[in-house]
């Protein structure tokens, strides 16, 4: 996904936020009354409104497309996310038409079809391949909603009924890899490593921006902490092998890498780690099921949090945002609970810390003041402005892909 492409869609995407239903994940204008109304007006219009709402959620049919299944770790979000959302709606299960193990291929247009053959009223997709084919499906039936996640197109696609999602879960990344840096911390303090010995490495997917905005957040928080930390970025070049993962982390941890994180979706590299002895961040789900004497945190998504927008959204009559992004402030992101058996000494607080600060905005994980990119700081970039890079913030999508120093791609 380019910068300068998202950045030509900038407008467009701006002018259709304006007429949409709103950035978080509720919406107001429902409840929006006028001053002549009388208390009975006013009690007989809500009873109205709570009598349609209901009718619409029982009538209401939704179709998801997922890349993998309940066994694989971001499919798990997503469908988890999906059943919360129905379920805080009052929708019931058998209003919903789930497509697993769904390729980035032909074969998501032929499962888009069919969920809008079988009266679907709003369609997900929910990976980054999915989204041309996903499209195509949306141009044949103007009188559905399709809403793609990770991807990039959906403002400059000339449809109204196409929509692009993401999270900043950059956010919840830097959070982990703050937890991941004061582990290293206490490693050095206790003499197992030397400062020049802090090491880490990275199982990532792809060489995607959504890749490097996730693996750069997480070794910027633990450079919060540990300032001379390195990293070492090896890719599997698919989203969920378990064996190759596995086997990427092992490579790593004979490199050196006294750490391991992940942008894969499967157990691979905690089983690794677990075997090995050495520490881990996970990703999407609570690794220590697999290296419980290992594995610290993972970083997490609530999908709940959109789902039940863009839903609700339908559900009234609203039109959803064209790029959604939303991070700590809302609730989408998150990271697992720490397995206190293991973490530092301190961790919880400066966990709170640095939540608190992300939610309050005097943190911004792509301050370019604590970076450099070939040795200069970053500022040729129309994302960089008020003194950090503004991730996901004009467009949904991740844009974010320089390898900063400190950062190597093997």
């Amino acid at each position: 996904m380019k910068k300068k492409l998202l950045a030509v869609l900038l407008c467009v995407a701006m002018t259709a936020s304006l007429a949409a239903c709103g950035s978080s994940s509720s919406s107001d204008s429902s409840s929006d009354t006028t001053t002549e109304e009388t208390s009975e007006d006013t009690e007989e219009a809500a009873e109205e409104t709570e009598t349609a709402d209901s009718s619409a959620a029982s009538d209401i049919k939704i179709g998801v497309i997922y890349i993998g299944d309940k066994n694989e770790g971001y499919s798990a979000s997503h469908i988890n996310g999906v059943a919360a959302a129905a379920e805080a709606l009052g929708i019931s299960s058998d209003q919903i038409i789930e497509k697993t193990n769904i390729p980035e291929d032909e074969t998501c247009y032929d499962a888009a079809v069919d969920l809008a053959e079988q009266g679907c009223d709003i369609i997900f997709a929910t990976s980054f391949g999915h989204e041309d084919y996903l499209f195509q499906a949306a141009t044949e039936y103007p009188d559905i909603e399709f809403c793609h996640a990770t991807g990039y197109q959906a403002a400059s696609y000339g449809l109204d009924n196409v929509h692009n999602y993401f999270d900043y879960i950059f956010e919840a990344r830097y959070v982990s890899g703050v937890v991941a840096g004061m582990k290293i911390q206490e490693m050095i303090d206790n003499g197992e490593i030397t400062e020049d010995e802090a090491k880490i490495g990275y199982v990532g997917a792809y060489p995607y921006a959504e890749v490097v905005s996730g693996f750069t957040a997480f070794y910027l928080g633990a450079k919060s902490i540990v300032d001379s930390i390195t990293m070492e970025v090896k890719y599997t070049n698919s989203w969920a092998d378990i064996s190759l993962e596995n086997e990427t982390a092992q490579a790593l941890i004979a490199d050196g890498c006294i750490m391991i994180g992940q942008h894969a979706d499967t157990t691979g590299a905690p089983s690794a780690c677990e075997d090995a002895g050495v520490y881990c961040v996970g990703y999407n789900i609570d690794m220590t099921s697999v290296a419980p004497s290992v594995a610290l945190t993972s970083s997490t998504n609530n999908w709940e949090v959109y789902y039940e927008y863009a839903i609700s959204c339908v559900l009234n009559g609203e039109s959803i945002v064209t790029d959604w992004a939303e991070g700590y402030s809302s609730g989408v992101v998150l990271i697992t609970d720490l397995n206190e058996d293991i973490v530092a000494e301190g961790t919880q607080e400066a966990v709170d810390a640095a939540e608190a600060a992300l939610k309050d905005g005097s943190l911004h994980v792509f301050d370019i003041s604590t970076f450099t990119v070939d040795g200069e700081t970053l500022a040729d970039d129309d994302y960089v402005y008020d003194g950090y890079y503004h991730e996901s913030e004009l467009a949904s999508a991740p844009s974010f892909s320089y390898i900063i120093d400190g950062i190597t791609e093997k």
